[in-house]
Order: structure tokens, then C-alpha cells, then sequence
């Protein structure tokens, strides 16, 4: 049984006048069992068999994808794609009706002859891996509810339009989550951010094709882990008040504002997809109407909800003081996310300018970034930053331009730039409640 906890982190004070609260939304799971917990669960693995991959490539895919069968769990519903410029269903083996099998020994062994069989050979239609994928999913009716697809690429998406591209993204929204590698530095990050960002998943590059049966396996774990299979973020706010923005800030930036889904006036449902035991920290934002000194108001309520019941909840507080000790402070975890919010994107502008040639841009950006890891304590990312840039200083963010690089170093930095680290004290201090609850 799946129990569920959440802290509060903020500075509830606010001065004569103020009207912003901000804070840090702590929720946590633990027992949260397997996937396929509370229903079906359905795995799909896309593998692109387009003829840039190579021997090499393909013959890593091929290995990788099989040792993705190997930690998908018996009983699980499975499929596998072959992606070229066209979509191909590699296993199960059947023209009409599901398009999805149970895992067992048996189709375990006939989906590993099926994928030996694959070689590399086409062109690349991602929007097309993902249409077959949706159409599997949903022949499988109710079945299959909780979903998740690991999608591989090695090239740009070169053989349908980007409108093509973003409407097979916009028909999966809400239909299944996908974590998105790409093998190699021939294919382009931005188009495949945009996949993993719109279907609840993560990115990643991987950099040699010896690596890729590690992350397979870890990232099948991973999904495999998922017990909680669905669960919505839900925040209410009181009549007056403004929801500023809803991001997560760990352990990835991601901003969730435009995803919300109106309950009711008040309240507003933001996907978060599914949960394994783990922790994730949201940054919530808030516009009151002034009140007067010494008066307090709930600024919001933030709930965990799985099958429209809230599993957990923290508030949300404002109080108004004329005592500036109190009102000045600024809370730990909310600077500490802000600063990684920032170096998010300072990272990506960054990068962008490098690559369209403004200079300049690109080194104040880097330069802003180096300072806000050593900042933030993000050593991850201030590793990857020096690969692409010589730091004068860290302190003040001067730094030149390395004028090579190479480019899977600039990858790994923008495809990381969204990963965040804790603060070094995350320990409670100037936390609100703790709730916690049983599924």
C-alpha cells in the first residue's frame, strides 16, 4: 500500500503591501509497489532501424532492447516498434485487433527473435514511431492504463514536417508517458526535448553505443518501479487570488503552468504521470490582495490526488507583519530553486546563441550559468559547463569560449541543463506541515 507524505517550505511573512508567496511543495512516495499495481500496465520500446544508425548502432539497439525484455515484468503488456520514415510493428506479429501481448517466457523469447531480426535501413519519422505507439496503447481499450514507451533515436527527424511532428506529439499528450534517448550527436536535441517534455518523460544522450543496454535496463527499472500509476497535482487557490506558475523544480525543471486542467474556478489539476518511491519538489507561486497588517490567509492548498482522492496535501500560508526580521528573510529551498530554475535556462539561451553565432550572448549566459551551479552546488553541471567554456571565474561568472568543442560534450550539457540537486541542507528547516497519508 502506497503512503504518501508532503513538507511545505516558505517564508510565510509577507511585508504591508506584499502580495507574492512563494513556496517549495515537498511530496513523497513510499510502498509504492510495481508497475501494474493498481491496473494494466503496457511497455513499448521504439527502436530506430533507420539507416544512419549503422552496424554498430543497431547492433547495441538490438542488444539493449532486449535487455529491456529481460526487467519488464511477467504479465506486463508489451510491444515493439521499428522506426524508419515509416512505423512497423516488430512484435507482436498481428495485423488487426491488440497490438499488445503479455509478458511470459514465451513471448519473451519470440519478441528477442523478433528484434535480432532488425536491421538498419530508411529514413526517420519520429511523428509516425509515435502515432503506431498511441494506436497500439488504445487497441488495447482498458486494458493497459498505465503506459509508458522508451523511444530511441539517432538522426533528425528529416523525412515528415515539424508540423507532422507536433501534431502526433499533441494526439499522445495524456495518453502515455515516454523517456527519450538519442545514441550519438547526429540527432537533434530540441526536437526531442519536445517529446519527452509533452509526454511526461525524461532525455538523455547517450554517447557511445557500448552504454546503451545500461541505460535500457535502468530506465525499464525504473518504469517497472512505477506503482502509483497515475496521480495529478491539484492546487487550490481562494477567490482573488492569482496562480502565479506551478513548476517542478526536482529532480528536473519542469514548468507546468499551461499543462493544468480547471476542476472547478478555484482549482486546477496539473499531470505528474506515474510514481515509484521517490520524492519531487514543486515550486508554487501566488498573487493575494493585500491585506492588512497582522491578518493571515491560506494562499493555497497543494494535493497529491490519485483516482480523485487526495493522497496527501500541504497549505500554503500568508501573513502580513511590519516586522522587516521576519518579512526580509527569504526562504532556503525557494532561493535555492530559483537560482537551478535559472540555471536551466541560462544553459539552454546559452547554447542557442553559441550556435547561432551571437557570441557575446552565449558568453554571458555561460558565464551567468557557471556562477549560478557554484551557487547552487550543482557540481553535475558545473562539470559539463567547463567542457564547453574556460572559467576565469567562477564567483563573478567570467568565462571565455572554448573554440572547440566537442559535440557530445555540448549535448550532455543541454540535455542535463534541466537536472537539479538539493540544497546541501535539505533538512526541514523553516518547513511547514507534514501530511501524510495511505493509498
Amino acid at each position: 500500500m502506497a503512503l504518501f507524505n508532503s513538507t511545505v517550505y516558505q517564508n510565510e511573512y509577507l511585508p504591508d503591501g506584499g502580495t507574492d508567496v512563494n513556496a517549495i511543495v515537498r511530496i513523497g512516495v513510499s510502498d509504492a509497489g510495481s508497475a501494474g499495481s493498481d491496473g494494466g500496465a503496457g511497455e513499448i520500446i521504439i527502436i530506430d532501424c533507420s539507416g544512419s544508425m549503422g552496424q554498430r548502432s543497431m547492433l547495441a539497439a538490438r542488444q539493449a532492447a532486449m535487455v529491456a525484455l529481460d526487467n519488464i515484468l511477467d504479465g506486463t503488456y508489451f510491444a515493439v516498434v521499428s522506426g524508419t520514415h515509416e512505423a512497423y510493428l516488430a512484435y507482436p506479429v498481428v495485423q488487426s485487433g491488440p497490438g499488445m501481448v503479455q509478458m511470459s517466457p514465451r513471448t519473451r523469447r519470440e519478441a528477442k527473435d523478433a528484434i535480432s531480426r532488425l536491421v538498419a535501413d530508411g529514413g526517420t519519422a519520429i511523428g509516425r514511431w509515435l502515432n503506431l505507439t498511441l494506436a497500439l496503447f488504445n487497441s488495447m481499450g482498458g486494458k493497459v492504463t498505465q503506459r509508458h514507451a522508451l523511444l530511441l533515436t539517432d538522426g533528425a527527424d528529416e523525412h515528415e514536417t515539424p508540423e507532422q511532428l507536433d501534431a502526433a506529439i499533441r494526439a499522445c499528450v495524456g495518453h502515455f508517458q515516454c523517456d527519450c534517448r538519442g545514441i550519438g550527436t547526429y540527432w537533434v536535441v530540441s526536437e526531442v526535448r519536445k517529446i519527452a517534455r509533452a509526454l511526461m518523460g525524461t532525455l538523455d544522450i547517450i554517447p557511445d553505443p557500448s552504454m546503451m543496454a545500461a541505460e535500457f535496463a535502468k530506465i525499464m527499472q525504473t518504469s517497472m518501479s512505477r506503482g502509483v500509476s497515475s496521480a495529478n497535482l491539484r492546487v487550490w487557490t481562494p477567490q482573488g487570488a492569482q496562480l502565479l506558475f506551478v513548476r517542478q523544480v526536482s529532480p528536473t525543471v519542469e514548468d507546468l503552468t499551461y499543462q493544468g486542467e480547471p476542476v472547478n474556478p478555484l482549482t486546477v489539476d496539473f499531470p505528474t504521470g506515474a510514481w515509484g518511491d521517490e520524492e519531487r519538489d514543486y515550486h508554487v507561486a501566488v498573487r493575494l490582495p493585500a491585506k492588512a497588517v497582522g491578518q493571515e490567509q491560506l494562499a493555497a492548498r497543494v494535493q497529491l490526488v490519485v483516482g480523485e482522492q487526495p493522497r496527501t496535501q500541504g497549505l500554503v500560508k500568508a501573513m502580513w507583519s511590519s516586522d522587516d526580521s521576519l518579512t526580509a528573510q527569504i526562504n532556503d529551498e525557494v532561493a535555492h530553486y530559483t537560482g537551478q530554475t535559472e540555471l536551466a535556462a541560462a544553459i539552454q539561451e546559452g547554447l542557442a546563441a553559441r550556435k547561432a553565432g551571437d557570441l557575446s550572448t552565449a558568453t554571458s549566459k555561460l558565464g551567468r550559468a557557471v556562477q549560478l551551479a557554484q551557487q547552487t552546488g550543482n557540481h553535475e553541471a558545473t562539470t559539463k559547463l567547463r567542457k564547453v567554456v574556460d572559467v576565469v571565474d567562477p564567483g563573478t561568472g567570467t568565462v571565455r569560449l572554448k573554440s572547440r568543442i566537442e559535440k557530445a560534450d555540448e549535448m550532455a550539457l543541454d540535455t542535463s541543463s534541466t537536472k537539479t540537486t538539493r540544497t546541501r541542507q535539505s533538512n526541514g528547516e523553516n518547513a511547514g506541515q507534514s501530511n501524510g497519508q495511505a493509498e
